[in-house]
């Protein structure tokens, strides 16, 4: 009786979150909560996030649970505030879970990407595959009204194995499994063309429960993104595609000058003066003060030589946005072929979690958090925490700040997608409705 009476009031005296409080969403393999604040900043309340890693965990109880931020967590009293698995989450606290079965609107979220990614290793025995499986499993446990799932583009592709002489497309497992209950569509959408400064693309899922509809003006959730986005940016200021230099020339070490770091000890960091351009200017509202995680990484002279040399060889030879020559790389003994240089007037390449695969456009350098994390459109004000960065045995089993960067979802898009499933869900009217149907 008590867990009930306590879960009563955590709903609103028994009647459903949507009733009571804004439409709820629960965000699974949450990482540092891109997904998290794009929705949020949409509308949307966010009730808890389920991820593993404790510096991932950390970067979302500083951003979303310590009230230092308009966007907050609606986190249970049931949950503890740490980190933790799918599976530890049903099997501790299952009970909580049954109770808000067909009470939640929205589960939000993505399992973890590497071993789907084109960009590592794409193994098919990689155990974080099977966490699509544990995803699954969560849906079933609680039939949200919308499930938002984003992941990288190698989810698409088929994964052949000789020793089990079968082929897995985890998208296709997906949308098979989803569709039972929901109307699923699926779409790879480029994040350049949606505000993002950058060449990212994504495989983006969404589905709508079956019995549930709305009435909608639009065959499907693409429609309806293609359909705001123009509106979207415009009242942001921005343009649709805007470049890598509109998003970070503010952080130029020759306009700023260094500071020390205030989070590493014997290291530089850029300073900051102002925001440029309109991009910068949204990165920077509601916020006075100096970023965090400017930390320069600590390159050695003939290193600091080698990068500026590159990256005029790359201007003089067109090469900017691509991996560097043949030529360049046997100069200089670089085994690396992912190393591209940035170019300032388009959208930067993808962001990955290897801190010296992309070069500043301008400056002998590679990038920092903070620059990534404009390239991601995270506002200025919000902190990553946990390691830098990780290496060996243990890139498998932490997620520093460079990969909780590379791995987020762009808030921007994010809360284009909150906007856009928000006018979804705001119209209440029993019936059927005929054009997702």
């Amino acid at each position: 009786m008590q867990k009930a009476s306590q879960f009563a009031a955590f709903l609103g005296e028994g009647q459903s979150i949507s009733q009571q409080r804004p439409p709820t969403f629960i965000d699974a393999f949450a990482g540092c909560g891109g997904l998290s604040l794009g929705l949020m900043k949409a509308g949307w309340q966010g009730l808890f996030a389920i991820e593993k890693d404790s510096f991932a965990h950390e970067t979302l109880r500083t951003n979303f649970l310590n009230g230092a931020s308009p966007y907050q967590y609606n986190w249970p009293k049931w949950l503890p505030q740490e980190p933790i698995t799918i599976d530890d989450l049903t099997m501790h606290h299952g009970e909580w879970l049954d109770q808000l079965k067909g009470k939640v609107d929205l589960l939000a979220g993505g399992p973890p990407c590497q071993g789907f990614s084109s960009a590592g290793r794409r193994d098919p025995f990689d155990p974080r595959n099977k966490l699509v499986d544990a995803y699954l499993g969560l849906v079933e446990r609680l039939s949200p009204d919308m499930v938002l799932l984003e992941n990288v583009r190698g989810i698409t592709y088929d994964f052949s194995s000789d020793e089990e002489n079968s082929t897995t497309n985890y998208s296709q497992k997906l949308i098979g499994t989803l569709s039972k209950d929901y109307y699923v569509f699926s779409k790879l959408l480029m994040a350049s063309s949606l505000g993002v400064p950058q060449k990212r693309p994504r495989f983006f899922l969404f589905a709508m429960r079956k019995g549930v509809e709305r009435p909608w003006p639009y065959d499907n959730p693409f429609d309806a993104v293609s359909a705001h986005k123009k509106n979207f940016f415009r009242a942001r200021g921005l343009p649709l595609t805007p470049s890598a230099g509109a998003a970070i020339s503010d952080l130029e070490v020759s306009r700023n000058g260094k500071i020390e770091c205030d989070d590493s000890k014997g290291y530089e960091a850029i300073g900051y003066k102002e925001p440029k351009t309109a991009f910068q200017k949204l990165m920077r509202k509601g916020f006075d003060g100096q970023p965090s995680c400017t930390r320069l990484a600590k390159h050695r002279e003939h290193i600091v030589d080698r990068f500026g040399i590159i990256i005029e060889r790359c201007k003089a030879e067109g090469r900017l946005n691509t991996s560097i020559s043949k030529e360049l790389r046997e100069e200089f003994g670089i085994k690396k072929q992912a190393i591209r240089v940035m170019d300032p007037r388009k959208s930067a390449p993808t962001i990955t979690s290897m801190p010296d695969d992309l070069l500043h456009y301008k400056e002998p350098r590679t990038l920092t958090v903070r620059e990534n994390a404009r390239l991601q459109t995270f506002p200025d004000w919000f902190e990553f925490k946990g390691k830098y960065t990780t290496g060996g045995h243990l890139r498998r089993r932490e997620v520093p700040r460079f990969t909780q960067v590379a791995n987020a979802v762009p808030p921007l898009i994010a809360e284009l997608l909150g906007e856009c499933l928000l006018e979804y869900r705001a119209d209440e009217a029993t019936g059927t409705k005929d054009k997702v149907a």
